[in-house]
């Protein structure tokens, strides 16, 4: 086929693609015109992995709504400063659990203490993650079970240890927080997606079948947000290399979006009961792209792929955090959009 005969072949798929955006944008606008975001204050909400990031701007935000906020996360110490923060902010309940969700039994435990002290869970929002950033022959069956763990059998739990309270209770709603990388294949973070696709497909089908019992389940698939959460990821590989992409993509205008509007939108889709959503337009054109043009989208993403470092020669297993894998790449002004958040969403250590 000659490049015309290409270029008039997917003349009519790309209009399609946009036609199917636009129609997608314009639904989203009006279902919100149309629906009312309901009173919840005094409900209870249990924010895991609420102790930076996302996570703890979107405790922030329930809070503001008038909601009781429990938030959940491995670090007592990271904790503590995550509460003082909502505290500060106006945020009249708060409550801290210091639990590690991969383990099996946690999950009933934190849902346990939160009916105890409060005697309901109205909202569950599973947003507690982890990333490893690295090529393929870097990665061993270690990172897939420590991403699978974290991303899909700890929401599962949490999901199955709240809905019979919920369902005792008339109804509630699910937030499970996955991502772009759970819509779409993205080179150097294979673990990641597996697990988060995954969370994207548990997510939706629970939703089908628990909606019925008054019980909304919304996914949530953020792009690239500006948290500066990439300080606390764990690199492999060429880790230098691998942080300064990752970073500098994090902070990118054009591909990032603000991560206070992130939350403000999750919040806004979990009060409303939305069944998914899909945060900033890189995300959105990657989702239409990839159902509309596979191929042209496989090939973008294996030529973006020959962009980031190589694998190790020895392939190598270790990991190293953001922290330390900085280079005169990372942090510098191409991270500086990140800067101010980091130290406002609690990323940043103590000191």
């Amino acid at each position: 086929m000659t490049r015309n005969t290409t270029e008039r072949a997917l003349g009519p798929v790309a209009s399609a693609a946009l036609l199917v955006g636009g129609i997608w944008l314009g639904a989203s606008i009006i279902k919100r015109m149309w629906r009312r975001t309901p009173d919840v204050r005094g409900r209870v909400a249990l924010v895991t992995g609420g102790s930076r990031g996302l996570g703890l701007l979107i405790a922030k935000e329930l809070g503001r709504a008038g909601m009781k906020v429990v938030i959940a996360a491995r670090d007592s110490a990271e904790l503590d400063r995550a509460r003082q923060q909502l505290l500060a902010a106006g945020i009249e309940e708060v409550s801290t659990i210091v639990t590690d969700l991969a383990d099996d039994a946690d999950a009933e435990l934190v849902v346990a203490a939160v009916i105890e002290r409060y005697g309901s869970l109205d909202l569950l929002v599973n947003n507690a993650g982890t990333i490893k950033v690295g090529p393929f022959d870097d990665m061993t069956t270690a990172d897939y079970d420590e991403a699978m763990a974290v991303h899909l059998w700890a929401p599962l739990r949490t999901m199955r240890a709240a809905i019979p309270h919920m369902r005792a209770q008339g109804g509630g709603r699910i937030v499970n927080i996955s991502s772009i990388g759970g819509k779409v294949g993205v080179p150097h973070l294979i673990p990641y997606c597996a697990s988060k696709f995954a969370l994207t497909g548990l997510s939706s089908a629970m939703g089908a079948e628990l909606r019925r019992e008054g019980i909304s389940v919304t996914t949530v698939c953020p792009g690239l947000m500006r948290t500066g959460s990439f300080f606390n990821a764990w690199f492999k590989g060429q880790h230098r290399q691998e942080f300064a992409w990752f970073a500098i993509a994090d902070s990118t205008p054009v591909l990032s979006v603000s991560a206070q509007r992130a939350a403000e939108q999750v919040v806004d889709a979990a009060l409303r009961g939305d069944a998914e959503l899909v945060i900033g337009w890189p995300a959105r054109l990657a989702v239409v792209a990839s159902a509309a043009l596979p191929n042209t989208f496989a090939a973008l993403m294996a030529f973006s792929n020959r962009l980031l470092p190589s694998p190790t020669e020895s392939g190598s297993s270790g990991s190293h955090t953001g922290w330390q894998s900085t280079s005169r790449w990372a942090p510098s002004v191409l991270t500086r959009l990140s800067d101010r958040p980091a130290a406002q969403n609690n990323e940043l250590p103590a000191s």
